[in-house]
């Protein structure tokens, strides 16, 4: 059976029941709500793919891009086949993605460390941006009033690139560097510390997950002042990527296979965990993004023994807390 055709039977035979938890891990009931029925639950991916970003933009289209070798992978949502993009990658990772309403995909380049913006149509590369080399790893993006802003897991740093006021892209060295610094940030050389990034609710300063800390950061764009956020005593570890929708903050918590729904207050220095969610088909989700009243997880199975080459995505209904 091709896999396009298994994608779609499988993804359409599966269930997505999301398992809800409250803040402090304690079970409380089981969500079955699913109004897009129709569409498929899980997603296969090809094989070898490894997968870590997913971008969706207004169409029920997935992008997923590889670690192997920082191709894209395009996905219907409604039928659950996808293919490639024509164009392969560059050989080196391509880690979180975002998109933007011109088609055009922002690419963290992981180890490479860049950040390149790829044409969602066809994969060609725009413009890549080498914001470092040695050891750095670009690993996330988020798009936030005129510019796409990239986190390095290996330094305090940020890296910014400015976009032009009608969307055009700076040539290659039109990027900037912005020093995150705060009194409870401790960058711990060779973990994995900045990872995550949103915009806050009143959109004035941007969200930033400390993954080896389980620490979120409310950081000035302007500035660069980090501070820590009030969860009210609780703590997020294995944070990985972040999706903010109205106030809710949605927290991807990897190896602990778990999504934290957190009410955000509009300035974004505090929130309150409601709770979290789970699914039995997640293995080491690492980002989120979301379509119509599901929440997109892909898989990257991290630490799979023997190591994984079979990888999909799951599809869970909005968390209801």
């Amino acid at each position: 059976m091709s896999m396009n055709r298994r994608q779609a039977l499988t993804g359409l035979a599966a269930t997505a029941a999301a398992t809800i938890l409250t803040g402090q891990g304690a079970a409380v009931a089981s969500s079955t709500r699913r109004r897009s029925h129709r569409f498929p639950t899980l997603i296969e991916l090809p094989d070898n793919w490894l997968p870590e970003g997913i971008a969706i933009g207004g169409r029920p289209v997935a992008y997923f891009g590889s670690r192997a070798d920082g191709s894209i992978y395009r996905a219907d949502l409604v039928t659950g086949e996808g293919e490639p993009l024509p164009t392969p990658g560059p050989g080196t990772p391509a880690v979180g993605l975002k998109i933007d309403n011109r088609m055009r995909l922002f690419v963290a380049g992981g180890t490479a460390g860049d950040g390149r913006v790829v044409d969602a149509r066809t994969g060609q590369i725009l413009v890549n941006y080498q914001f470092v080399t040695g050891n750095a790893f670009i690993n996330d993006v988020v798009l936030h009033d005129g510019a796409a802003y990239f986190t390095d897991s290996r330094s305090s740093a940020l890296f910014v690139v400015p976009l032009g006021r009608n969307g055009s892209l700076p040539p290659p060295d039109g990027f900037e560097r912005l020093a995150v610094s705060g009194p409870d940030l401790v960058i711990v050389p060779g973990e994995t510390n900045f990872n995550g990034i949103a915009p806050t609710p009143d959109g004035s300063a941007l969200l930033v997950i400390q993954s080896n800390t389980g620490e979120l950061f409310h950081v000035d764009p302007g500035t660069g002042v980090a501070t820590l956020v009030d969860l009210g005593g609780e703590s997020l570890p294995n944070g990985d990527g972040l999706l903010l929708d109205g106030r809710t903050l949605y927290a991807v918590q990897n190896r602990l296979n778990l999504v934290a729904v957190i009410e955000m207050s509009r300035d974004g220095r505090s929130g309150q965990v409601l709770g979290r969610v789970g699914s039995p088909d997640f293995a080491v989700p690492t980002t989120v993004a979301k379509f119509g009243d599901r929440l997109y997880l892909p898989n990257a199975r991290f630490g799979a023994d023997p190591p994984a080459t079979t990888f999909n995505a799951v599809a869970i209904p909005v968390p209801r807390l």
